[in-house]
């Protein structure tokens, strides 16, 4: 067996075990991959012999994989703030990731150029998620109706 780093997620197919609901399966899928992604780079750097490598992975193995769990809680929230709540904390976890991310190319446990597709997809889900945000906020603004008193007129 190979050391080499493959962090494609080993599938062409979509993942059958996530049923449709409220947000676009394109970030849902996207986080499940991600998530993929995040064992096998963690399972690459065990095989090191680098403990610190093996710190940082499992902070960004724990991250990575708590992008999708939140994303996938969303969909069960009790309200559109909790559900808002929820892609927020997911959100964070994914700048978390990027910090994990970073930290590994810059320590040079692992170089830049294999890990450049995983950084570009946590900016692409940071994004994502933010967008989500955005627009689940603005459309409950929009949908807010202001209680005003009826004018009272004395002449």
């Amino acid at each position: 067996m190979s050391d080499e780093l493959h962090l494609s997620d080993g599938t062409s197919e979509e993942p059958t075990s996530l049923p449709e609901k409220a947000l676009p399966r394109t970030i849902r899928e996207k986080s499940f991959g991600y998530a993929v992604r995040a064992i096998n780079l963690y399972r690459h750097l065990q095989k090191q012999r680098d403990g610190a490598g093996w710190t940082i992975g499992k902070q960004y193995l724990r991250a990575a994989c708590s992008v999708g769990a939140n994303i996938e809680e969303a969909q069960s929230g009790e309200s559109r703030a909790d559900f808002v709540h929820k892609l927020g904390i997911a959100q964070k976890e994914a700048r978390e990731c990027l910090y994990w991310l970073h930290l590994l190319v810059e320590s040079r446990t692992v170089p830049k150029l294999k890990l450049l597709s995983l950084i570009q997809e946590t900016g692409e889900l940071i994004r994502m998620l933010s967008s989500i945000i955005l627009t689940t906020k603005q459309g409950r603004s929009k949908n807010r109706t202001v209680k005003t008193r009826p004018a009272t007129h004395n002449s």
